[in-house]
């Protein structure tokens, strides 16, 4: 179930609660939780759409009861969903990142690894990957994937994988390993590895795009705080810097409390 940015951080206010669709049939249930970029949502109800009101919009985010009618003017022929959406906390993964492992965990994170590789037709794949994203921290999956010859969407798969164990984390452009990843790479090594010191700020939204967030790490802007050092004004002059990812930005801002520099 695809969310826009906006209506993510307006359910993670509390301020839209839900959501129509028009499906064939109920693709989610109640129950259902999804990981999205701000954290986890919770479906808490599903049920055939009635007549729909500006109050049922305003609380589906929309602009207007007419804007919302006409988002759903597609595919007459299905039946129109109403669906209750909640937040329902960070993603667990986050807190699992920052959990540097024992001696034991570590120990159980390798024979987890060890399953993996077993039941790969690649072969060995963990420690590669883990190796090449520790290196190679920021780069496009496709350049990683080209390097040690596989397929993007293959290798991208597996990289979820290890974000699932909270090895990993993703990153606007490419990935990034996590301080329990580090933990696993290092007790592997004669020595731990020296790497650059890990941004302290709040990470550029992944919604930005490819293009605006590499325009942004051209001028040394990798966080959100850094981005508050231009005005509007600069940032849209920057090439590759679209009005929509002007848009994610302003609401990245927003439920951060910053604002752009004064013009």
């Amino acid at each position: 179930m695809m969310i826009r940015p906006a209506e993510l951080a307006a359910i993670k206010a509390g301020t839209v609660d839900l959501a129509f669709r028009r499906w064939a049939r109920p693709r989610v249930v109640v129950g259902t939780r999804m990981r999205t970029a701000v954290g986890l949502l919770e479906v808490t109800s599903v049920e055939r759409a009635g007549r729909i009101t500006a109050e049922d919009a305003r609380r589906a985010g929309a602009p207007s009861l007419k804007a919302l009618k006409e988002a759903l003017a597609a595919r007459p022929q299905d039946p129109v969903w109403r669906i209750g959406l909640a937040y329902a906390g960070p993603d667990p993964r986050e807190a699992l990142r920052n959990e540097v492992p024992d001696a034991a965990a570590i120990a159980e994170i390798d024979a987890r690894l060890a399953r993996l590789d077993r039941a790969s037709a690649y072969g060995a794949w963990t420690r590669e990957t883990l190796d090449l994203i520790d290196l190679n921290a920021g780069v496009r999956a496709p350049d990683l994937a080209a390097q040690v010859g596989r397929e993007t969407a293959d290798f991208k798969k597996d990289v979820r994988k290890l974000k699932e164990l909270g090895l990993t984390e993703s990153l606007a452009i490419g990935y990034l390993l996590s301080p329990r990843g580090e933990a696993v790479v290092d007790a592997g090594l004669p020595a731990p590895r020296v790497r650059a010191p890990r941004s302290s700020g709040t990470a550029l939204p992944r919604s930005i795009g490819a293009p605006a967030t590499g325009a942004l790490r051209n001028v040394g802007i990798t966080t959100l705080e850094q981005v508050t050092t231009l005005t509007e004004a600069e940032l849209i002059a920057l090439h590759g810097v679209g009005p929509v990812a002007v848009d994610r930005l302003r609401e990245a801002f927003a439920e951060q409390g910053l604002e752009f520099k004064a013009g």
